[in-house]
């Protein structure tokens, strides 16, 4: 099962795998498992199945019509049956997802949206990845999966995605920032460019994506931002690729968003995981050392 998900996760044949892991089952959640390498790319898929994409160590950059999300160790992208998405490899990942019928719950979130890795729905993502296709048979495995689906309802965190407008003229300028997020084209040069006002722009702006031209070019420099710490970029070097004039003035921007230094970001799923490691380690010893 191990090598099945692997190739899944290598040769990007995520949706048949989703359906030929449901079949054979009435379980209401499948682990699948998977390391992928820095720059990887899983095509434009969906499942028959809603999906919590979560992984245990990297970044990762998952696109959907909802959005973009920087998803890094401590954070999850909830993406609801049916919806079409992508992943990016910003860094190398150990990635572990769960196929859930959407059925099992009502109050399960319906559009995609990020959650909050507590250590107690990691731990919970990597047993029942351990488990794998013998998680149906498991006695605690009711538990586990009730565990989680209270943890993906209760922890839905705050946004670390950039939402997209449907106007072609927003679109043009998203994907023109996307590519570059230094830009510091303004929306009245931008409406020179893609034939519409600064006020109208602004307008739509808002109305379809929910925060101002400004919020919005932060959280794509903020997510830039993510990428780069994660592939351990001096702060130095992130602050002038994204235009700003130094590193305080990265940092203090960083910080309002995130309310820790870039520095610090990613400190806290780094000191989890030896103490996580251990649990399992003791876990293991102790089912070596029961009778049979």
């Amino acid at each position: 099962m191990k090598e099945a998900q692997a190739r899944w996760f290598r040769d990007g044949r995520a949706a048949q795998l989703g359906r030929n892991a449901r079949q054979g089952t009435d379980f209401p959640m499948v682990p699948l498992a998977g390391e992928l390498p820095t720059g990887y790319r899983v095509p434009r898929h969906h499942h028959d199945q809603a999906q919590l994409i979560f992984a245990s160590s990297g970044v990762m950059r998952i696109a959907s019509p909802d959005g973009i999300w920087v998803v890094p160790p401590m954070r999850a992208v909830w993406v609801p049956r049916g919806v079409e998405h992508e992943i990016r490899v910003s860094s190398a990942v150990q990635l572990r997802t769960l196929l859930i019928d959407p059925r099992i719950k009502s109050s399960l979130p319906a559009r995609c949206c990020g959650i909050e890795v507590s250590p107690l729905l990691r731990e919970l993502i990597v047993r029942v990845s351990e488990l794998g296709a013998g998680m149906s048979g498991s006695p605690m495995a009711a538990h586990l999966v009730a565990l989680i689906l209270d943890e993906i309802k209760d922890f839905q965190a705050a946004p670390l995605h950039v939402p997209m407008p449907i106007d072609p003229r927003l679109l043009r300028i998203c994907r023109g920032i996307l590519d570059h997020p230094s830009d510091k084209r303004t929306c009245a040069q931008w409406g020179l460019i893609v034939g519409a006002s600064a006020r109208t722009l602004e307008r739509r702006f808002h109305a379809q994506t929910g925060i101002s031209f400004g919020a919005w070019r932060r959280q794509v420099r903020l997510l830039a931002a993510l990428d780069q710490l994660a592939k351990h970029t001096p702060i130095a070097n992130i602050a002038v690729d994204l235009g700003y004039r130094s590193a305080s003035a990265f940092t203090l921007m960083f910080k309002r968003a995130l309310g820790r230094r870039p520095s610090q970001f990613f400190a806290q799923s780094r000191a989890t995981l030896p103490m996580l490691d251990e649990m399992r380690a003791r876990r293991a010893a102790m089912r070596a050392l029961s009778p049979s």
